[in-house]
């Protein structure tokens, strides 16, 4: 076991036996979704957006706009994996103050509330995975699990369960807290008003491509996360535990750039690579390994290959395959 493994990174650890039924087989009668139709109007207004900004981008958008929404599309996903996810969620490395900045500016990019509702939402999901206090449970269904979660007020067991959670670390945590603070004025301009800004002054944009662009971007990220959450939960292989319900999904690999290994990144959440193949065809690790080099961050913390191979040998679905290495690194 890695050190300082934090309790909120084992699920339902602090779960009594006589609860578990409540948690793991919700009842339909039980709970009636309330729906926040103001954010079903957001939510219709900006997809509809979107699929007009992906017209325009093969109509009437300057191949720059394009390039600069799919750097600012990458920003905002290395700003939720890498930031909100790895380390404000699981703390599976440590970063100095520059890099926390960086991460804290990319995170507010990616237009995904602020990171501490994205951490705190995190543990949840981690602690009690797949059950009504899980906030995107996906024995809901994959378009609640997806997306839909979003879109109703959230369970009474999970806002009984969230109260339990310790993040105390989040709420001590001067950078993360000055974010929340102030989450308005940080989505609204690095999401939004800055990058429709940007190809306007730069190479004379419209507002309308801009804008619209931009809005596909943020959709696009939207969407590739809550992959992660759908279909890494219902499609896919459990090489390392087959009763957790999680998978490894290479399409939800391929398209968040590293967050596709979901079983293996439910077994063993503390590994900041957060993926079976390391840092390989992982843009978050590949991000965390340069601040790394030049000091920014460390105390990376890993699983090492024994551990893995015997937990998927003991409980995974027999689709482990073992690898013969030179050294741990090669893992």
């Amino acid at each position: 076991m890695p050190p300082n493994v934090n309790d909120h990174d084992s699920t339902l650890l602090d779960t009594k036996k006589e609860e578990l039924p409540k948690l793991i087989a919700p009842q339909a009668d039980d709970w009636k979704f309330k729906i926040s139709y103001p954010t079903v109007v957001v939510f219709i207004y900006f997809h509809l957006s979107a699929i007009y900004g992906l017209y325009l981008c093969f109509t009437s958008a300057h191949w720059a706009t394009m390039i600069h929404g799919l750097i600012f599309l990458e920003a905002g996903l290395i700003g939720i994996l890498a930031g909100a996810h790895r380390y404000w969620s699981h703390r599976s490395f440590k970063a100095k103050l520059p890099l926390q900045i960086i991460l804290i500016i990319f995170q507010s990019i990616g237009g995904q509330y602020t990171a501490y509702n994205w951490a705190k939402d995190h543990r949840n999901h981690h602690k009690h995975a797949d059950t009504d206090a899980d906030p995107h449970n996906s024995t809901r269904g994959l378009f609640f699990s997806h997306i839909g979660w979003l879109l109703v007020q959230k369970h009474p067991e999970y806002k009984r369960r969230a109260a339990r959670i310790d993040i105390s670390d989040l709420k001590n945590d001067k950078l993360l807290t000055f974010q929340y603070k102030h989450g308005f004025a940080f989505i609204f301009t690095l999401a939004y008003f800055i990058p429709t800004l940007l190809p306007m002054l730069l190479w004379g944009e419209t507002f309308v491509n801009a804008f619209h662009v931009n809005i596909l971007r943020t959709i696009l990220s939207q969407n590739y996360t809550s992959l992660v959450n759908s279909f890494a939960h219902a499609y896919g292989k459990r090489p390392y535990d087959k009763n957790v319900r999680a998978t490894d999904n290479m399409l939800c690999h391929t398209l968040t750039t590293g967050e596709g290994f979901h079983n293996y990144h439910h077994v063993f959440p503390w590994d900041y690579r957060s993926a079976e193949l390391g840092t390989k065809f992982n843009t978050p690790a590949a991000f965390i390994d340069f601040f790394a080099w030049i000091g920014w961050a460390y105390d990376l913390k890993t699983a090492e290959y024994s551990v893995v191979a015997k937990r998927a040998l003991r409980c995974g679905d027999g689709t482990f395959k073992e690898r013969e290495l030179k050294n741990e690194n090669d893992f």
